[in-house]
């Protein structure tokens, strides 16, 4: 049975002063220093490796109990024995399953899924810690966003994502409905948080009204399965675009109203920022609300906005209408 670490931020294992985000299969390229203060994921919880006993290909010393004459010490030193050769054993497989260099940080394959599949245990934590690290309370008001640095208000009407097969989405309407075009299930609202990659682009507005055409194409023209859930858009216009601060950074956003040939349409936006931890990449947050009476109100898209924090940092202001800074 093989077992992979779950996404997070681990010991780089090419820089081991720095840590480095691990997404579930691969290395990418977000690195940040060791200490910062973290929260857990939205449905990702991490657990602590226990610490392997003695270096690989050392049996740990067994003391041997005296002997008694009724060769009784003897069955018993040898039974010991046994069992800590098996454990030497067992623990050797488990170091040897480990990638060198830029490998899984904790991947493993073993007969049974006994073996804890998380990272080893920082040096500055106990040798005699066995215990899994204490869960962080969750904030049932809050989606954390670890990668990109932020969490999400999670507003009324809103829930954390289900049976979704997209890793972007960090929030969507509660339920499904029959889409009115291609057969298939669609949802009222979205929420979706990504790091800008392969783009060399730095200007925040630039990168939202790029965005804006595909958020709108893969909601409601063809999706990523090449389904046509609302049968194409017949047209857009644009509803409102400018800078807003977001987590106290300086970002920019674009919303267009959609038609489509089947259905009521809805609402995209498109706003890009750069993140608040590790090299500050840019973050995209794209919307997706159902027009008509069935879909959110319009004014979540601002008051989610404006309750975008940094991890950690509960008085960081922001939003559309809010005052622009500090920047960078």
């Amino acid at each position: 049975m093989s077992m992979t670490t779950p996404p997070g931020w681990y010991r780089d294992p090419s820089a081991p002063d720095t840590e480095r985000w691990w997404d579930g299969t691969a290395w990418t390229e977000h690195r940040r220093t060791p200490g910062t203060p973290q929260q857990e994921p939205h449905q990702q919880r991490y657990q602590q490796r226990q610490p392997y006993p003695q270096a690989y290909g050392q049996a740990p010393t067994v003391p041997m109990p005296a002997a008694d004459g009724s060769g009784r010490a003897k069955a018993v030193a040898l039974t010991t024995a046994a069992a800590v050769l098996v454990a030497a054993i067992v623990t050797g497989a488990v170091v040897l399953s480990k990638d060198d260099g830029d490998g899984d940080p904790g991947a493993v394959t073993a007969s049974t899924a006994s073996v804890p599949a998380s990272p080893p245990s920082s040096s500055s934590e106990s040798s005699e810690s066995s215990q899994s690290a204490p869960e962080p309370s969750a904030d049932p008001g809050l989606v954390v966003d670890e990668l990109n640095g932020i969490t999400l208000p999670l507003l009324d009407g809103w829930a954390r994502p289900e049976n979704v097969s997209d890793t972007d989405i960090v929030m969507t309407t509660p339920g499904t409905y029959d889409c009115p075009g291609d057969d298939g299930l669609c949802r009222h609202g979205m929420v979706f948080s990504r790091t800008v990659t392969a783009n060399d682009e730095k200007s925040t507005a630039a990168l939202a009204r790029d965005d804006i055409s595909d958020a709108a194409d893969l909601a409601y023209d063809r999706n990523k399965v090449d389904e046509r859930p609302f049968h194409g858009i017949t047209s857009h216009r644009l509803v409102e675009q400018g800078p807003v601060a977001v987590a106290g950074r300086t970002g920019y956003f674009v919303r267009w109203r959609v038609k489509t040939e089947a259905g009521p349409g809805g609402y995209v936006q498109s706003m890009a920022f750069p993140s608040s931890v590790g090299s500050e990449s840019l973050v995209m947050v794209r919307y997706v609300f159902d027009a008509g009476a069935e879909g959110p109100p319009l004014a979540d898209m601002d008051r989610i906005t404006k309750g975008i924090r940094p991890v950690g940092d509960e008085d960081t202001g922001g939003g559309v209408g809010s005052d622009i800074g500090p920047t960078r």
